[in-house]
């Protein structure tokens, strides 16, 4: 298959032959077994202290007739805490069993739990093949964004010089992506307690830019929100398909491709 190539101003400046990467079979079950894969890696492990609800000095004996013994007083025999007494009348209250006020919890998080999940080499390879194709597929790059008219998008490696997020907007908008960029710039209050724990806004995903090697581009295109730029090498499945749906508005480079296709990369 072959694309033409533009400079920073949409002029085609020739054409090129897509890497066999781009010829694999969409298998989107593949594709969203890697990103769960990648997110269950990434994640970080959380839970309770293991002596949260435990620090009391609540007591509760086991014996009949015992001093300090729930028997015999038509009480459940709950653990109890001793808050005041007056000869052997008690007054207590409930703790450190879980359903008593301040008592533990049943089956907290543990933080020893192991979140991580495995994948085969293969498979891993296979699934970022799967990725690639899928974002030269009209189809599904439609579903989940607003299309430039020229797709693929193939851009000259002088894009990779780019130093200013000023010439990287304009660039987007010269290929036709403006109504792109107003979608991604909306960002909407998320609902729930969430906004009170450091993620207040959601964001929509937009173009992935895809170069060569570490470039300035790179952080250019930073300051941009909902856009990201990776090295070639750094490809994996949750770039190319984020919440693992196959079919992410993604700009090669020039390079990039011939990166790709010279070291045979995911093959």
């Amino acid at each position: 298959m072959k694309v033409p190539i533009i400079d920073i101003s949409k002029k085609e400046i020739g054409k090129q032959e897509m890497p066999l990467q781009f010829d694999e079979e969409i298998r989107p079950e593949l594709i969203k077994r890697a990103v769960l894969v990648i997110q269950s890696n990434t994640r970080q492990p959380y839970g309770a202290d293991p002596m949260a609800g435990k620090r009391t000095s609540a007591k509760l004996s086991r014996r009949r007739h015992d001093y300090r013994a729930s028997y015999g007083h038509g009480i459940s025999r709950v653990p109890r805490k001793i808050m005041s007494r007056r000869g052997q009348r008690m007054n207590w209250v409930g703790a450190f069993a879980p359903g008593t006020v301040g008592g533990r919890r049943a089956h907290p998080p543990k933080a020893g739990k192991d979140w991580t999940k495995k994948i085969n080499k293969k498979e891993r390879r296979k699934a970022i093949r799967s990725a690639i194709a899928a974002t030269s597929s009209n189809d599904l790059v439609s579903k989940n964004h607003i299309m430039p008219d020229i797709y693929p998008v193939v851009v000259e490696k002088k894009f990779e010089s780019l130093k200013k997020t000023k010439e990287v907007r304009e660039f987007f908008k010269n290929i036709g992506l403006e109504k792109e960029m107003q979608r991604i710039s909306e960002r909407k209050i998320r609902s729930g307690k969430g906004k009170l724990r450091g993620r207040k806004y959601k964001s929509k995903i937009g173009p992935l830019i895809v170069v060569s090697e570490q470039c300035p581009v790179i952080k250019a295109a930073r300051n941009i929100q909902g856009i990201n730029a990776i090295t070639v090498k750094s490809l994996n499945a949750r770039s190319l398909a984020p919440s693992s749906k196959p079919g992410r508005l993604t700009i090669w480079t020039e390079g990039a491709l011939k990166e790709m296709k010279e070291k045979n990369l995911f093959m």
